[in-house]
């Protein structure tokens, strides 16, 4: 039995990350015509089509989608194994990391993280950026270094950690009705609302 040619799995990581043969070219620094013999060879080695033509784009299969899930991690796992071993020296670290995150982290944490940095990593700079969406498209196209919120939908290349957890606290006037007594969902949604929303958004 022929043994599989693994630089295959760091070419199929890209075509299903972009979903695109030209886009995928690019980023491996490849032809197009290049890029669409190694999309054959994908489909002879998995035995499925993994990208179809859909108007005038490519979407992935079912099988495409699980493969997905699998291959950013394998991937990830080999560039790891052979990654020299360095301790990292922060005090020597320049760099600027980009964090997205909302207002309210920042006003919280930030100075607090600024103070950190200066102290442990002089030559490292912090941009925040504003949230505006959970797609992980520039978490894995390195716009980003790090999201800080409520994950969304990622992908099997995106790590994720827990920092906190936190709980929505609601305040009421003395004597307001909804004091009276435990306060249920339907009680709660029984009130009268007002609705605000910053993206414009009526529910």
């Amino acid at each position: 039995m022929t043994s599989p040619d693994l630089n295959l799995l760091f070419a199929l990581d890209v075509l299903l990350a972009e979903g695109s043969v030209a886009r995928a070219a690019r980023r491996l620094r490849l032809s197009p015509s290049a890029m669409s013999r190694t999309l054959a060879r994908l489909r002879e080695a998995t035995g499925d089509p993994l990208l179809v033509r859909a108007g005038r784009g490519l979407v992935a299969t079912p099988r495409a989608e699980e493969l997905r899930r699998q291959v950013g991690r394998v991937v990830q796992d080999a560039e790891g194994l052979l990654r020299p071993a360095e301790l990292l020296d922060l005090r020597s670290l320049d760099r600027i990391f980009t964090l997205r995150t909302n207002e309210s982290f920042v006003e919280e944490f930030g100075p607090r993280l600024v103070t950190r940095i200066e102290a442990d990593a002089p030559a490292v700079r912090l941009r925040f950026a504003p949230k505006s969406g959970k797609d992980a498209m520039s978490l894995r196209e390195a716009a980003l270094d790090l999201e800080i919120g409520v994950a969304g939908e990622t992908g099997p290349e995106v790590r994720i950690q827990a920092l906190f957890r936190d709980r929505f606290v609601g305040a009421v006037r003395a004597g307001h009705p909804l004091a009276e007594s435990k306060v249920t969902p339907e009680r709660y949604a029984a009130g009268r609302h007002i609705s605000v929303s910053r993206r414009g958004r009526e529910t």
